[in-house]
């Protein structure tokens, strides 16, 4: 039932009490200002309690309109980006798994916790990770090509130099491809280590 709140004019506490229309005996029902404490609850409330008891810094990304970022959690096997997701039945997301928060939530001590071994387990057992955060066979053979391929620029502007001016220390052919675009980035020792193969 609603609650009349009638504030003091002398800076005490006001009062509060209930109308009771169910019985006519009753009448005004005093509730004592203790009594008056809500809980409000909101995603952001929620997120921020999950980083929180699992140490994470908390991520400011909407990933889509039921979907929030809470920030990167850490399994045993990967690292994976935990989402809560806000529609129906509030659940957190790892990849391709969706389980609800209240399975996660455990309480103790006077306090509520979330279970991190589960959460562990949620990370873990993802069949599709972020991929910013898991290796990439294609990624990685990429990247293995593009060291080749410059190894191999650095190995045919060596040859030209030699060619060009001979009898020079290896140390003066590496600094030399050291200035040269195809050298941009690189010390002359690394390029001295690569430029013969």
């Amino acid at each position: 039932m609603p609650v009349v709140i009638y504030p003091a004019l002398d800076g005490s506490p006001g009062r509060a009490f209930i109308s009771c229309d169910k019985r006519d005996d009753i009448g005004r029902i005093q509730v004592s200002s203790d009594r008056m404490k809500r809980w409000r609850s909101s995603i952001d409330a929620v997120r921020k309690f999950i980083a929180t008891n699992l140490g994470l810094r908390i991520s400011n990304e909407r990933v889509d309109i039921e979907l929030w970022a809470i920030g990167m959690a850490t399994g045993k096997k990967r690292r994976q980006k935990l989402c809560l997701q806000s529609s129906g039945e509030l659940m957190l997301v790892a990849g391709s798994n969706r389980i609800p928060l209240m399975d996660f939530i455990t309480y103790g001590n006077g306090s509520y916790s979330l279970d991190e071994e589960m959460i562990c387990q949620l990370v873990d057992a993802s069949i599709t990770a972020d991929e910013r955060h898991t290796p990439n066979q294609t990624r990685r053979e990429a990247g293995k090509l593009k060291t080749e391929a410059r190894y191999e620029s650095w190995q045919k502007a060596y040859r030209a130099l030699k060619k060009k001016i001979p009898n020079k220390p290896d140390t003066w052919y590496a600094q030399q491809i050291a200035r040269q675009d195809i050298g941009r980035g690189r010390c002359a020792e690394t390029i001295k280590k690569h430029m013969k193969f």
